[in-house]
């Protein structure tokens, strides 16, 4: 959270630019590497980016303090880019292309061997529906709260905390899969030579 974030905002929602333009530099990485997260490339998520930003400069006198920050509404404003993004584009969101040194920054530096977990903890992740893919990412790439998830994702905290278990528990099974059909590719490549 922005130290002095509602008084900012109140200055913004009254139409000053610059703390528009503070609350900008402050969100847009966040804002960014969760949209980078959801689409296939940087100038889309870019673009969208932007997007978001337009859009709460915009709707910023219409914005209500809940008691959530102000990063909620920010997400929330970027999930709905999402879903617009693909439904003009009618594909499936995906997070096919994206790039895996992106998701390994935020966590710290590693070797080889984590940089490919990385690899494969995404690869399972691009194959789980919208909302698990969403919950993730927001709780454990951008650090949000139970309480701030709810919020971006208009749910109670008790269906994000279940949307979460429930996440968890299938990435969980999908990762053994995947960890046992590529023991048996190993096994099968040696058994050839």
């Amino acid at each position: 959270m922005l130290d002095g974030e509602e008084k900012i905002v109140a200055l913004a929602i009254g139409g000053d630019p610059k703390a528009f333009g503070t609350l900008y530099d402050h969100y847009q990485p966040q804002i960014y590497r969760f949209l980078f997260l959801k689409v296939a490339g940087r100038e889309e998520a870019e673009d969208l980016t932007h997007q978001v930003f337009l859009n709460a400069w915009l709707g910023i006198p219409r914005y209500k303090h809940r008691g959530y920050p102000f990063s909620s509404w920010l997400y929330q404003i970027a999930r709905n880019q999402v879903v617009d993004h693909y439904r003009a584009r009618r594909e499936t969101v995906s997070l096919e292309e994206t790039d895996p040194e992106a998701f390994a920054d935020k966590f710290s530096e590693g070797d080889l061997d984590k940089n490919l977990e990385v690899e494969r903890v995404m690869a399972v992740i691009r194959d789980l529906k919208q909302e698990y893919q969403d919950v993730l990412i927001l709780r454990f790439v951008e650090d949000l709260s139970v309480k701030e998830v709810a919020s971006t994702m208009d749910k109670s905290e008790g269906a994000i905390k279940l949307l979460q278990h429930r996440a968890l528990r299938v990435l969980r099974e999908k990762l053994g899969e995947s960890h046992l059909e590529s023991s048996e590719e190993t096994d099968d490549i040696d058994n050839n030579e």
